[in-house]
C-alpha cells in the first residue's frame, strides 16, 4: 500500500485531552459501548463532538447519533457491521464541504479523512489510481504531478474536499467541458452495502458472478430497461445534471457524454448517490495527462448580459474553461489586499463582468493561436481591446486563485443576512443563459434581495446565492425564489441540480425534475441496495422539504444566551440592506454581545481551514487531523455554547476549554480564513469567561505577570541557570509542580537594555523614531534591541526609547490575555497609549521588535474600546523591518550594508507577521545585504506560541507543530543563517534543532559591521 500525500507531509497524532475522552454521555447506548470496545479508531458520542458533526457547508444542522473515525479498512468494516447489528443509520462524511446538507443527519457519521486517506494502487500506463475515500484532491494531484498526470475534476474546494465526497456528490469543476464530471472519471468502486456485503462495482464484464452481485446487476438492468423511454424523454440533455441516480447509464443508445462506449458501468450508479446505496471503501479513478501549456484570456464586458450572451460563441473556440466573475465579485476582490493587485491586472476600464477563458494542450503554438482567435472574435463581436492576455503561469495561477475564492469572498459578508445556497447549480443550455440570468435577477429584486453571479459560464451553470436572513423571513423567500427558478429551468429544458447534488436542499426537487415514474424507479433502486433505508436516509428518495425549519442551523427559534463580552465586537455587529447587500454602520445591529456572536457565526463551514500542506492555518489540525482542533470545529463549538446547545455553562464550559486547548492563537485564521473568523480574539473571550468562573492557576499567574517581576528577575540573571545546572532535581520538581515541561529550560534573564544609561532624553527631530522595546527583548535578549537602535541610528534616525528613568517599561499586556486577565491587559494598554500618544501626535513612528507585542498595538488595542487614540497608535506602529521598508520607499533611508560571511539565509516568519502580511518586509530588508540569498520556510506555527510550548500537557503538540516543516528545514540548512523575529520561534529552533536563530535587526547590524 502506498502512503497518502497527506501522510508524507505530516505524521498525525491523537492529542485529545483526557477530560474530553472521558466526558461521554452518562449512559452509553449498546451501539456506543460496542463501538468503543471493538474499534481502534475514534468513537465520539459526547455532546460537543456530535455538535461539530451536525453541520456542513449548508444551512442545515441535525445532531448525529455519534461519530466514528475508523483507523483502517477493518475498522470501517467493523463499524458498518456493528451499525447493521444495531439497525443504526449510517452517514458517510469526508471533509464536510457539502453545500446541500449531504453530510448531516440523525445517523452514525463515519469520517474517513483522518486515516482512510491512502493511495492503494497506481498504474501509470493505464492512467488509473486507486485511493481510499478520505484522500484530498490536492494531495492526490500533488502525488501524481511527478508522473505527469492529474485527476481533472478540479473543484474549487480542492484543498480540502475528499475523493469519496466528490464521488458521492458527483462533483464537477471548472474544466468539465474538457474532462467531464466525476461520473465520467470513475472507473470502479469497491463498496460495502448496508448489510456488510462487499463487491466491486465497475463495467458489467468485470464484475464478479456471485449470486448477490448478479441480483444487483439484473435488478438495476430491469429497472433501467423498464423506464428507458421515460428517461429519454425526461432527463435533461445538458452535461451538468446530477440529480437522483445515474440510471440512464444502462441506455446504451444514449450513452453518457465522455463515456467509453456502449458497456454500462455500475460504478456510475454509486457516483452521485450521496451514500444512499453503499459505502465506498476505495475508488479507482481515470487520470489525464497534465497539459504542457496553458494560455489565459480575460475578456472584459461592459454589461453582465453581454458576457452571458457571448459565452456561446467563445466556447466554439475549444477552450477548456470559461469562468465568470461579475462586478460585485470584482469589487469584493478589489477590497481584499491580497486579491487587489491580481484582479487589477486583469481589468480593462470598469467592466461589469469578466470571463476567464483558458486554452490548454501539448502544443504551445496551438494555444497561442487560440488565444489570438479569442482576441479576434471579441473584436468581431464589437469589443476590440477587451481581452487581457496572460500567457505566464504565475499570473494565471494567481487569477485562478481569486476565482476559486469566489464563494468565500461572498460569504465574508457580516451580519445576519448571508448568501444562501439553494438555486446556485441550475444548469441551462448556453443559448438561454443570458435570458435566464436576467429573469432570475428580476426575481431576486421582487423578493427584496440580490445575488452575485460567478463560476461555470462554459456549461451554463452559474453559481448565485441570494442574500437571506434565515432567522426571520429567509425560509419563505427561499421557497418562493426556488419555485420561480425551477419553473424557468423547466422552460429552458435545463437541470435544477447541476453540480452540488441534492441533499436536504434540492432533494425534494428530484421528483419535480424527473416525474413520478423515474422517481419511483429511484425508490426501487434504493430498495434493491438498501431495503432497510439505513444508508444516508431521507436523501434522494423521500427527502424532507428544503425549508423544514427543524433542520436549519439558524431556525426562527434560534436564540443566543446572555453574555457580557470583555472586548469591543462592534465591527461585526452590522445590519445589511438585503436589496443592495450594503452594510450599515458598525454597531448598528444590536449590542456588543451580538457582535461577538456574529463574529463566531462568520464561519460558514466551508472547511478551508482543513488544509494542512501550506500557509499558517491551522497548526493544531495539521498535527491531529481532528475536527475538534480546526477553526471550523472550534467555531461550531463556540456557536453551540453561545446558543445554549451545550448546557448552562456557555463560554465557561469544559467543552469550550477543550476545543480551544490546542489553539495557539497564531492568527492564521484571521488571514487565511476566507470569512475572517478571528479565533485568537474569540479565544480571549473564552479564556476570560473560564478565568472568571474557575480562577487562575499558579502557572498562568507566573506567565501573566512576567512583565511585572522581570525587573526583579533581571537583577539575578544567573539564578535560573544555577538551578538548572546545579540543582537539576529541584528544577525538575519545580517544573512538575508548576505544570511546565521538564524538557524546557527556565527563561534566562539578563541586564535590561532599557536602563538609565540608555534612555537619555532625545531632542525632537524630523527624523525621530520611538523604539518600543518589549519585555522579552529588554530582559532576555537585549542584544536585539541594541542592534535595532544601532541600525536606526546608522540610518540617520534619532532614537527615543519607551521608558523614562525610574519608571517600569511599557508593556503590550499580551501575557495577561493568555491567562484571561483582560482587565490587567487593558490597564497596560491604557498606560502604553497615554505614554505613546503624545509622540504619535507629533508624527513620530513607533517601531517594535517582537511581532506578537508590536502587532498587539494594531490588533488587540483596537478591541479595548479606547476609540481614536488606539487607532492613531495603530496607524503609527511598525515592526522594525516594516519601518525600514517604508522609509526606503519614501527615499528617507540611507543605510550602507556590506556582505556577510554566509551567502544564504533561511527565514521563518512569526505567525502574527504572516497574519498581517509582514513577512515580505523582512525578505526585502535582508535582500539589501549584498550576496545574501534569502529563502523563506513554508511553515506554519513554530509550536512554541508563547507559553504553549512550555506547558507540560502541550509539549508533545508543540514539538509536532515544529516538526511539520520548520525544524526539518533548519536542520537541512547547515551553512545558512537562520533568521526569526519571534522570541518563541528562536527558542523553539534552539531547543529542537540546536541552532541559533537571529532577529533581523542583528543580521543588519552584522552587515553594518562588514562595511567598516
Amino acid at each position: 500500500m502506498l502512503n497518502s500525500p497527506a501522510d508524507r507531509l505530516v505524521k498525525p497524532i491523537h492529542l485529545m485531552p483526557a477530560s474530553a475522552r472521558a466526558r461521554l454521555v452518562s449512559a452509553p447506548t449498546p451501539l456506543q459501548a460496542r463501538l468503543q470496545r471493538e474499534l481502534k479508531g475514534d468513537v465520539l458520542f459526547d455532546r460537543a463532538s456530535r455538535g461539530r458533526y451536525a453541520t456542513d457547508a449548508s444551512i442545515y444542522q441535525i445532531m448525529p447519533v455519534g461519530v466514528v473515525v475508523p483507523k483502517d479498512q477493518e475498522d470501517l468494516r467493523l463499524a458498518l457491521r456493528i451499525a447493521a447489528d444495531g439497525r443504526a443509520s449510517v452517514l458517510a462524511r469526508g471533509a464536510g464541504t457539502s453545500q446541500c446538507g449531504q453530510t448531516v443527519g440523525e445517523a452514525l457519521v463515519i469520517d474517513t479523512t483522518k486515516w482512510l486517506n491512502n493511495i492503494i494502487r497506481f498504474d501509470k500506463d493505464a492512467r488509473t489510481v486507486t485511493v481510499e475515500p478520505g484522500v484530498v484532491l490536492d494531495h492526490l494531484n500533488a502525488w501524481l504531478k511527478p508522473h505527469g498526470l492529474w485527476f481533472p475534476v478540479d473543484v474549487s474546494t480542492s484543498a480540502q474536499c475528499t475523493i469519496g465526497g466528490m464521488a458521492g456528490n458527483n462533483s464537477c469543476g471548472s474544466r468539465s467541458m474538457e474532462y467531464g464530471i466525476m461520473v465520467h472519471n470513475v472507473e470502479a468502486i469497491d463498496a460495502i452495502l448496508a448489510d456488510g456485503y462487499e463487491t466491486r462495482f465497475g463495467k458489467l464484464s468485470s464484475m464478479t458472478a456471485d449470486a448477490r452481485t448478479r441480483d444487483l446487476v439484473d435488478g438495476v438492468r430491469g429497472i433501467a430497461l423498464r423506464e428507458r423511454n421515460e428517461m429519454r424523454e425526461r432527463i435533461p440533455k445538458v452535461l451538468r445534471r446530477v440529480a437522483g441516480y445515474n440510471l440512464d447509464l444502462f441506455d446504451c443508445q444514449s450513452p453518457l457524454p465522455f463515456s467509453d462506449g456502449g458497456e454500462p458501468n455500475l460504478a456510475n450508479l454509486l457516483v452521485g448517490s450521496e451514500g444512499t446505496l453503499a459505502f465506498s471503501r476505495q475508488l479507482t479513478l481515470k487520470l489525464a495527462p497534465l497539459p504542457a501549456h496553458k494560455m489565459l484570456g480575460v475578456v472584459n464586458f461592459p454589461s453582465f448580459y453581454a458576457a452571458m450572451e457571448m459565452t456561446q460563441h467563445i466556447v466554439k473556440l475549444g477552450p477548456v474553461a470559461v469562468e465568470l466573475v461579475d462586478r460585485t465579485m470584482i469589487d469584493l476582490a478589489m477590497s481584499n489586499p491580497a486579491f487587489r493587485p491580481v484582479i487589477e491586472k486583469a481589468l480593462v476600464g470598469e467592466p461589469q463582468a469578466v470571463l476567464l477563458v483558458e486554452f490548454a494542450g501539448e502544443d504551445r503554438d496551438t494555444q497561442v493561436a487560440k488565444l489570438a482567435q479569442l482576441v479576434e472574435l471579441m473584436g468581431d463581436l464589437g469589443l476590440p481591446g477587451s481581452v487581457v492576455q496572460m500567457p505566464g503561469a504565475d499570473p494565471q495561477k494567481a487569477l485562478w486563485e481569486v476565482r476559486k475564492a469566489g464563494l468565500n469572498i461572498m460569504m465574508s459578508m457580516k451580519g445576519d443576512g448571508k448568501p444562501v445556497s439553494f438555486i446556485e447549480d441550475c444548469a441551462v443550455p448556453l443559448e438561454h443563459l443570458a435570458e435566464y440570468t436576467g429573469r432570475l435577477t428580476e426575481v431576486f429584486r421582487k423578493h427584496g434581495t440580490e445575488g452575485t453571479w460567478y463560476a461555470h459560464a462554459s456549461v451554463g451553470t452559474l453559481h448565485v446565492r441570494p442574500i437571506l436572513d434565515m432567522r426571520r423571513d429567509g425560509a419563505s423567500k427561499m421557497r418562493a425564489i426556488a419555485e420561480e427558478a425551477a419553473a424557468m429551468v423547466r422552460e429552458y429544458k435545463g437541470a435544477y441540480s447541476g453540480e452540488h447534488g441534492d441533499g436536504l436542499c434540492r432533494g425534494e426537487w428530484v421528483a419535480w425534475q424527473y416525474g413520478p415514474r423515474i422517481n419511483e424507479a429511484f425508490r426501487d433502486i434504493k430498495r434493491l441496495f438498501d431495503p432497510e433505508n439505513r444508508l444516508s436516509p431521507d436523501r434522494i428518495v423521500a427527502p424532507p422539504k428544503m425549508d423544514d425549519a427543524a433542520n436549519f442551523r439558524f431556525p426562527p427559534s434560534y436564540r443566543e444566551r446572555a453574555f457580557e463580552p470583555r472586548l469591543d465586537w462592534s465591527a461585526w455587529n452590522v445590519t445589511r440592506d438585503p436589496s443592495t447587500g450594503e452594510e450599515g454602520a458598525p454597531g448598528s445591529g444590536g449590542d456588543l454581545a451580538d457582535g461577538l456572536t456574529k463574529a463566531v457565526e462568520m464561519c460558514n463551514n466551508n472547511g478551508h481551514c482543513r488544509k494542512f500542506d501550506a500557509g499558517t492555518m491551522c497548526p493544531s489540525y495539521r498535527i491531529t487531523k481532528d475536527e475538534q482542533h480546526v477553526t471550523r470545529g472550534r467555531a461550531n463549538t463556540l456557536r453551540l455554547a453561545l446558543s445554549g446547545q451545550l448546557g448552562e455553562d456557555g463560554f465557561a464550559s469544559q467543552d469550550v476549554k477543550d476545543v480551544l486547548d490546542l489553539c495557539v492563537s497564531c492568527k492564521g485564521c484571521k488571514r487565511d480564513c476566507p470569512t475572517g473568523v478571528d479565533m485568537a480574539r474569540i479565544k480571549i473571550e473564552a479564556r476570560a469567561a473560564w478565568t472568571k468562573r474557575h480562577g487562575v492557576r499558579m502557572r498562568e499567574r507566573l506567565i501573566a505577570f512576567l512583565p511585572r517581576y522581570a525587573p526583579l528577575a533581571s537583577r539575578m540573571p544567573a539564578l535560573a541557570g544555577a538551578v538548572e545546572s546545579g540543582m537539576p532535581g529541584v528544577a525538575r520538581w519545580l517544573k512538575t509542580k508548576l505544570g511546565l515541561a521538564p524538557q524546557r529550560e527556565f527563561p534566562r534573564f539578563r541586564k535590561p537594555f532599557l536602563s538609565d544609561t540608555t534612555s537619555k532624553p532625545v531632542a525632537s527631530a524630523t527624523n525621530e523614531v520611538l523604539l518600543f522595546v518589549d519585555t522579552f527583548n529588554n530582559y532576555m535578549e537585549p542584544d536585539n534591541a541594541r542592534a535595532a537602535k544601532r541600525v536606526l541610528e546608522a540610518a540617520g534616525y534619532a532614537v527615543r526609547l519607551n521608558v523614562n528613568a525610574g519608571e517600569r517599561p511599557l508593556c503590550c499586556g499580551r501575557t495577561f490575555l493568555s491567562a484571561g486577565l483582560v482587565d490587567e491587559a487593558k490597564a497596560e494598554a491604557r498606560r502604553t497609549l497615554d505614554a505613546l500618544l503624545p509622540h504619535v501626535e507629533r508624527g513620530v513612528a513607533v517601531v517594535g521588535l517582537e511581532p506578537s507585542c508590536l502587532l498587539s498595538l494594531r490588533d488587540e488595542f483596537l478591541a479595548y474600546g479606547y476609540g481614536d487614540a488606539a487607532h492613531k497608535l495603530a496607524e503609527a506602529s511598525f515592526l522594525f523591518e516594516e519601518f525600514l521598508v517604508r522609509e526606503h520607499a519614501e527615499g528617507r533611508l540611507h543605510l550602507k550594508l556590506g556582505p556577510l560571511d554566509k551567502s544564504k539565509a533561511l527565514l521563518h516568519g512569526h505567525c502574527h507577521q504572516k497574519a498581517f502580511d509582514a513577512v515580505r518586509p523582512v525578505e526585502k530588508v535582508l535582500g539589501w545585504i549584498p550576496g545574501l540569498d534569502v529563502q523563506t520556510i513554508e511553515s506554519s506555527c513554530c509550536g512554541m506560541a508563547g507559553s504553549f510550548g512550555y506547558e507540560a500537557e502541550h509539549y508533545e503538540a508543540s514539538q509536532a507543530m515544529a516538526e511539520l516543516s520548520l525544524l526539518p528545514a533548519v536542520r537541512a540548512a547547515e551553512d545558512a543563517l537562520i533568521v526569526a523575529d519571534g522570541t518563541s520561534c528562536r527558542h523553539q529552533i534552539a531547543d529542537g534543532a540546536q541552532r541559533e536563530a537571529l532577529h533581523v535587526a542583528r543580521v543588519l547590524a552584522m552587515a553594518l559591521d562588514s562595511t567598516d
